[in-house]
């Protein structure tokens, strides 16, 4: 707008004739109109300035307040933990300081005690001294009195008392062997009563063959096969003779086995009942059932171990445990005595005190040796008690499987029990399948044979035929041929005569010599 203006005059003043003065008057307006233009900036230029002046000052004194007041904050949290620590300085000072009151305080009451203590020793000492010279005193007029000296009358004395404490104790223990005598052999019989009647036992009824049934007599054929090859290859594959006779609807398994005659019995089953019978499906059969049966042995021996309430056998004490299934001794099935005498040893045990566990896992595994997997020429006991002792048996189960035949020496009080309830279990009516009159024939011929030989005067075949006790005439027979005599006997009952198990042969002297008849 000014330069419009200065332009219009500059042109009218051209056109006016006077354009030098008109461009000095334009000049020296355009000369204050900048003058003007430079003020106005110059005081706008302040005035901002001024303006960012007093923004930057005041921005300025904000910071310079908020770091004041964070130094203050910090001198504050510094003051107030010096003033805590201060504090808790005083405190230990004034704890210190009672402490230090305090053991002062208990040394010198330490210190009065001991100065007690002291003055009363000293007074002890005074009245000892005093005592000994009146007791001496007294010795001395005691002596001369007597005419004895302090050590003979004390021998004396000691002597007195000795003889009189014997003679109490020979009374107390003569009254404690009457009572004993008297009272022993009815407890025993009210004991092994009362454990009988608290088992409940099966009677014998096992033997060496298992009837097949069938459900018509056309089976047998097939079971036969074509020129008897299915029969033979059964046979071959199980071991067992398979009898087809014309017995209707059965066949007959032979076999002293009874785990062969299982398996026998379950291959046929499952062949028979699938239809398909010749000898590579027999084979296929007869291994699967094997296993079956391996699988079943196990089972029925934790089941056995659970039943009892017997815990930590070893897993092949188990295995063998059910094993014992299909082993009978005489019609009696293993398994079935084992459970019963380890029932009757836990009875047993509990009423003379003992530990009831502890005598039923003996009782059960002390027959443990008639199911070896192998069969070693060893006494049945003596391989149950390395069988036991391999499986890390506690020492008394270890023992008592041992000594349950006298094959080695009793030492724990759950031997002679073990031994006492395999022999009820073993010799109750019922328990095993032998007829009266064998039986009672064999325990004449062993007392009729020991009968037989010079200077026996009596013989007693006890523990149903398991023991033969020989009296013989003290004038007749020397100790040592006691011992010969013993051996003879054994001898002669091993080559002559047919029993189950041992016989313990005791010829009874001024002294006993035992042997064994295997």
């Amino acid at each position: 707008m000014i330069i419009g203006t200065i332009t219009s005059g500059l042109m009218a003043a051209i056109a006016g004739g006077t354009l030098l003065a008109g461009i000095s008057v334009s000049y020296i307006l355009w000369q204050g109109l900048l003058r003007t233009k430079r003020k106005k900036i110059i005081s706008e230029a302040e005035s901002e300035a001024e303006v960012i002046k007093k923004e930057k000052i005041l921005q300025a004194k904000e910071k310079f307040l908020q770091l004041k007041a964070e130094h203050e904050k910090v001198i504050n949290e510094r003051n107030n933990k010096v003033a805590q620590a201060e504090n808790r300085i005083k405190q230990k000072e004034l704890t210190l300081s009672q402490k230090i009151e305090e053991a002062q305080r208990k040394k010198n009451e330490a210190d009065a005690i001991k100065e007690n203590i002291s003055t009363q020793l000293d007074l002890l000492e005074k009245k000892s001294e005093e005592l000994d010279k009146l007791h001496r005193s007294q010795v001395d007029q005691l002596e001369a009195i007597s005419g004895l000296s302090a050590d003979d009358a004390r021998n004396q004395l000691i002597e007195s008392l000795k003889e009189e404490a014997r003679t109490g104790a020979m009374s107390y223990i003569n009254e404690i062997l009457d009572d004993a005598k008297l009272t022993a052999s009815r407890e025993a019989k009210r004991i092994v009563v009362q454990a009988i009647q608290r088992v409940a036992a099966e009677t014998a009824i096992e033997n060496a063959v298992t009837v097949f049934h069938i459900e018509s007599d056309e089976i047998k054929g097939r079971i036969i096969g074509r020129e008897g090859r299915n029969i033979r290859a059964l046979e071959a594959a199980t071991g067992v003779e398979i009898i087809v006779d014309d017995t209707p609807e059965a066949i007959v398994l032979s076999a002293f086995d009874p785990v062969r005659r299982e398996i026998a019995r379950l291959a046929l089953h499952q062949l028979v009942t699938d239809g398909r019978i010749h000898p590579a499906r027999i084979e296929e059969i007869v291994d699967k059932t094997r296993k079956q049966v391996e699988e079943e042995i196990i089972e029925t021996g934790k089941r056995t171990t659970i039943d009892l309430g017997i815990h930590g056998l070893h897993p092949e004490l188990i295995r063998l445990v059910g094993k014992m299934k299909y082993r009978s001794s005489y019609g009696q099935n293993l398994l079935q005595h084992s459970r019963e005498v380890a029932n009757l040893c836990s009875i047993m045990a509990s009423e003379l005190g003992l530990n009831p566990k502890l005598a039923k896992r003996a009782g059960l595994l002390h027959d443990i040796g008639k199911v070896p997997d192998d069969e070693p020429e060893l006494p049945h006991a003596v391989l149950g008690m390395k069988l036991a002792e391999k499986y890390k048996e506690k020492p008394e189960v270890i023992n008592a499987i041992g000594a349950h035949h006298d094959e080695t020496e009793m030492t724990t009080l759950i031997a002679p029990i073990v031994q006492v309830c395999d022999a009820i279990s073993g010799a109750r009516p019922g328990a095993r399948r032998e007829v009266i009159e064998s039986y009672i024939k064999r325990l004449n011929e062993l007392e009729s044979l020991a009968l037989s030989y010079p200077g026996v005067l009596k013989t007693y075949a006890i523990q149903a035929g398991r023991e033969l006790r020989v009296i013989v005439g003290a004038d007749k027979v020397t100790d040592k041929d006691t011992e010969n005599l013993s051996f003879e006997i054994a001898r002669k009952i091993q080559n002559e005569m047919t029993y189950p198990g041992q016989i313990k042969i005791t010829v009874i002297r001024e002294t006993r010599a035992v042997n064994y008849a295997k």
